[in-house]
């Protein structure tokens, strides 16, 4: 058991046959073409033309595996060993990413040429390890297959996602960003920085009591996350509107509606009273051209309009809070 634990169970690189290492290749090729036709499957509704890249990719790493085993029939037989990466002490592995949806085009393609260099980058350093000469040539071999490998997905890429496509890919990429994490949470942040205004400044004027101060806006914005939060999540699972996670969504509302309050509640752990609300009040300031700033980047509302909403809004409430706290 310790052994397994350890790692002990494992080959060294170093101690497999010519026969062995051909044979880690195979498997090799043919997960990394399982890989590849995920990453297809994962890209095809929303982005199809890089989808066809990793079909071609796959075809590419299915080729490779053919040669290989035609190598392996004529050198060794047939029968050919069972040896995969997991087995090789050092050798490469592949994150399951491919299992997570949606996928973003960028980062597979980033994952991509990093698995074809992580390959080609191994068998180089194998090769020069090596002290058989047979063994040094088929190592040298499977570097250059895996240098080609990356020439192939980057001429696929011009010929199947040319600057245009990729234009249009990254607005819908952007577009899928946004509805799952930005508007959700800037939802929140708005109702966790706005909505906790009056009863945190009502506190604050009308006990003067910071400790008091704090509890009463912690407790509102705490609670305000965990409604928000749970709100988002259970009202659009994102099958038919496209916003994505319900999950995500919610969490992105709920921690940022938790921040939002928690930004103006805090300085109210500073035992002075005015120097407690000084900050508070700079925070808020903050707070609200934060949002404006975020509403005109990302949701591309206009300066005056953004500025009309929130920054006006949010100056209306905090006045509201402390006239009724002065009442």
């Amino acid at each position: 058991m310790l052994s397994r634990f350890f790692g002990a169970s494992k080959r060294s690189f170093d101690g497999l046959s010519e026969q062995e290492i051909l044979a880690l290749a195979i498997s090799s090729e043919e997960d990394d073409a399982r890989i590849y036709m995920a990453y297809a499957d994962g890209l095809r509704d929303e982005f199809p033309q890089s989808a066809k890249i990793f079909e071609e990719m796959a075809e590419e790493e299915t080729h490779h595996r053919a040669i290989l085993i035609d190598l392996h029939k004529k050198r060794f037989g047939d029968r050919i060993p069972l040896i995969r990466r997991e087995h090789v002490r050092g050798y490469y592995e592949r994150k399951p990413d491919w299992l997570v949806r949606p996928l973003g085009v960028e980062k597979v393609r980033a994952q991509a040429a990093e698995m074809e260099g992580q390959a080609q980058r191994f068998y180089q350093a194998a090769a020069a390890r090596s002290q058989d000469a047979d063994t040094r040539k088929l190592l040298g071999e499977l570097a250059i297959a895996e240098g080609g490998h990356i020439a192939t997905a980057k001429g696929l890429e011009a010929k199947h996602t040319p600057e245009e496509v990729r234009e249009e890919e990254h607005a819908v990429e952007r577009r899928q960003f946004i509805l799952t994490y930005i508007q959700p949470g800037l939802a929140g942040l708005m109702d966790g920085s706005v909505s906790t205004l009056a009863p945190i400044f009502a506190t604050a004027f009308a006990t003067q009591d910071t400790w008091t101060t704090f509890l009463v806006g912690l407790s509102a914005s705490v609670g305000a996350g965990i409604s928000m939060g749970f709100t988002e999540a259970a009202h659009d699972d994102g099958k038919i509107s496209g916003r994505g996670s319900p999950v995500k969504r919610g969490f992105a509302s709920g921690i940022m509606t938790t921040i939002g309050g928690l930004g103006h509640a805090l300085p109210y752990l500073i035992p002075d009273f005015w120097t407690a609300t000084i900050t508070a009040s700079i925070i808020v300031f903050i707070e609200l051209w934060a949002i404006a700033w975020i509403q005109n980047h990302w949701m591309d509302t206009p300066w005056s309009r953004a500025i009309f909403q929130v920054v006006l809004g949010g100056a209306l409430v905090f006045g509201a809070g402390m006239l009724i706290g002065n009442a």
